[in-house]
């Protein structure tokens, strides 16, 4: 654990040197030098057992003194247990005594020198069992963390290892952070995508799996963004870079899993804080235990050896091995798990929180709807369907407003059909209008349609409602709207299963659009007309009335959202479509825009924490048991043994579980 712990920090360095073009090798590095160390620890453990029946059968079949015989097993005890004698070492060296190895290593040497106490048993084969033991937990362990890394490993991936770059004509492979902003690289069939970009030419379908978790091929064409991490299935495509690598999704992403294990969770300083004060009451109890009684009896001589005894199997047993490892096992598993469902969680501690959400705010535009504008309805008063959009589309072709380019969509023939357009004029405010054929064409709103003197009316759908006059008379108007996602309402269902108390939406939108979405997603309340000042100000008020103990979650996609994700206890981020800023800000990012992954999310957390609990209940329950044991001269050593190990594996495997889907 110690060891593991050490591997965290190292890691972290390489991540904050800014070496992200080495990274993957670090990762490989890693990788090898894991399964490496792993290879090692089991030819150690392999060549001890062999040693260890070979000391046994001299024991037996040969009349050594006990120094000769103490020889004869520091051989194995020396060679499994040299890693824990010398991390004990070190931890005294550095005034942190009471760590396990510490522990172990008291119990062992005790262990062996328990035979030349007058009238004891020998107990050299139990002290080099009780190293090896130790030594397999630790195998297990290592395992286990190699596993989960391995699982968010699959997310390194999506890691690309080269780009094919145009430079003066001639294709170049090259690493992508050689590649600049603003180049154009092509990608092939079936490679991964470098860098995030836009296509200028071609067509494809790009698998996101790796990112979102979702199986459905994305389609791609020119003009629209590829995200890096996705593999290009169907044809080959030239993209125009918009982010240099270090700035690239695939880089952030991997950033952000590797600084995962930073953020502690609860328990688990929980478990620092507890080895802390755990060890050296332990130790002080062995020592009275084996000092006290033999006192008091009256016959120190001889009832010394049994209480030194029964002092060292309560410290063997007493070792909090299977808690110190399996519950950061367990977080890191959840963590991983999450990952492989497309929900990125920035830190155990944020699963801590996850768990124990009971309000979950959620910004409007982008997180509950699209966030891109469609026509919905046209109502014309004097023309068709057809014509009232088509002056509509042309008046509005050269607008930047996200209405202008719902127009432009519902409408794309108008540019190849012949009309002249002439002296656009924007007002602000208002809306546009142009000379269309001749024709004097107003598009905006009820301000616009008074200001040319129009008798217009409104509309009994909600929406963004369109005006549009030609020569001063009404000819009808057209009703735009943000889609709601398909899964919203599924996603605010699923929360108020799982017992979330209140859900919010917050939104910049005007009351009636807001009354709209929330009536159709049945939440249980909203707040329209909000600048990004103000959605900060309603979740400050939202924290201080939320129960004790209980945690508010925040979803937003954009880049307003920031300030509100990193106030609230857990902000969750749109990852797909949302903004760097938001993505940044946020605690939990979920990469494929599915407001259902939130509840996935909390299920998830919910089931990491299940799982930890288990294994602190499992582990203490033994415990206890054991110790009790020691202290009345029940146990044995093997009893001691399996007390540590024995819960130590179980506990490993329990954590395992955190990894599955």
């Amino acid at each position: 654990m110690e060891k593991s712990k050490h591997h965290h920090h190292e890691e972290t360095e390489h991540d904050h040197c800014g070496c992200h073009g080495h990274c993957h090798e670090h990762h490989h590095e890693h990788h090898h030098e894991h399964e490496h160390s792993l290879r090692e620890q089991l030819v150690k453990i392999v060549v001890t057992v062999v040693l260890l029946i070979a000391a046994v059968l001299i024991e037996k079949h040969t009349a050594l003194t006990t120094w000769q015989l103490l020889l004869v097993y520091l051989v194995p005890y020396l060679l499994v247990g040299f890693d824990t004698l010398k991390e004990a070492a070190e931890g005294l060296a550095h005034g942190e005594a009471f760590n396990e190895h510490f522990l172990m290593s008291v119990a062992t040497i005790g262990a062996l020198c328990i035979g030349f106490l007058p009238g004891a048993e020998t107990q050299f084969p139990e002290a080099v069992f009780v190293m090896l033991f130790f030594q397999i937990g630790e195998l297990f362990e290592g395992y286990a963390e190699g596993k989960s890394r391995d699982s968010i490993a699959h997310l390194m991936d999506i890691r690309p290892d080269t780009a094919n770059v145009i430079r003066e004509g001639n294709t170049l492979t090259v690493s992508p952070d050689e590649v600049g902003v603003g180049e154009t690289i092509v990608i092939r069939p079936g490679e991964k995508v470098p860098l995030d970009g836009v296509i200028l030419e071609g067509a494809t379908a790009l698998n996101t799996v790796a990112l979102t978790g979702e199986s459905v091929p994305r389609e791609a064409a020119v003009g629209d963004e590829v995200i890096s991490g996705c593999v290009n299935i169907s044809g080959a495509v030239k993209v125009r870079t918009t982010k240099s690598f270090g700035e690239s999704t695939v880089s952030k992403i991997i950033r952000l899993v590797e600084d995962a294990g930073e953020h502690k969770s609860k328990s688990e300083t929980f478990i620092s804080r507890f080895a802390r004060v755990y060890t050296p009451v332990v130790v002080l109890a062995a020592i009275a235990l084996a000092l006290l009684p033999p006192l008091f009896s009256g016959h120190f001589a001889t009832a010394f050896p049994v209480w030194l005894y029964r002092a060292l199997l309560f410290l063997v047993v007493s070792c909090p091995c299977a808690l110190v490892i399996s519950v950061p096992l367990t977080f890191f598993g959840g963590i991983g798990g999450a990952s492989r469902n497309g929900i990125l969680v920035k830190g155990a501690n944020f699963m801590d929180i996850l768990a124990k959400v009971d309000t979950v705010v959620f910004d409007k535009t982008g997180t509950l709807t699209h966030g891109q504008f469609a026509v919905e309805a046209v109502h014309p008063e004097t023309l068709d369907e057809r014509q009232l959009l088509h002056l509509a589309a042309h008046v509005e072709h050269f607008s930047t407003h996200p209405v202008g380019a719902a127009l432009r969509d519902a409408f794309p023939d108008e540019a190849t059909d012949g009309c002249k357009v002439s002296d656009v004029e924007e007002i602000a405010g208002h809306g546009v209008s142009a000379i269309v054929d001749g024709k004097r064409v107003c598009v905006g709103n009820a301000k616009m349609m008074e200001a040319v003197g129009a008798t217009w009316h409104d509309c009994h759908l909600t929406g963004t409602v369109i005006h549009v006059a030609v020569d001063g008379v009404y000819a009808g108007h057209i009703v735009i709207n943000d889609k709601v996602k398909s899964d919203s309402a599924e996603a605010v269902s699923q929360l108020r299963e799982l017992g979330v108390r209140r859900t919010v939406m917050l939104t910049g939108d005007r009351e009636e659009v807001a009354k709209d979405v929330a009536g159709r997603l049945s939440l249980s309340e909203y707040h329209a007309g909000l600048l990004p000042t103000e959605k900060v100000d309603y979740v400050e008020r939202f924290l201080r009335e939320k129960p004790d103990g209980a945690f508010l979650a925040f979803v937003g996609d954009g880049i307003n959202d920031a300030p509100v994700l990193a106030r609230a206890d857990v902000g969750i981020a749109m990852g797909g479509l949302g903004s760097d800023a938001a993505i940044e800000a946020a605690d939990v990012v979920l990469m494929d825009d599915k407001p259902s992954k939130i509840a996935s999310a909390i299920r998830i957390a919910r089931r990491t924490l299940r799982i930890a609990r288990q294994n602190v209940a499992f582990a203490i329950g033994v415990k206890v048991a054991v110790l009790l044991f020691a202290a009345v001269g029940l146990a044995t050593m093997w009893m001691a043994v399996f007390a540590d190990v024995g819960v130590t594996v179980l506990a490993v495997l329990n954590a395992m579980r955190a990894l599955k889907r």
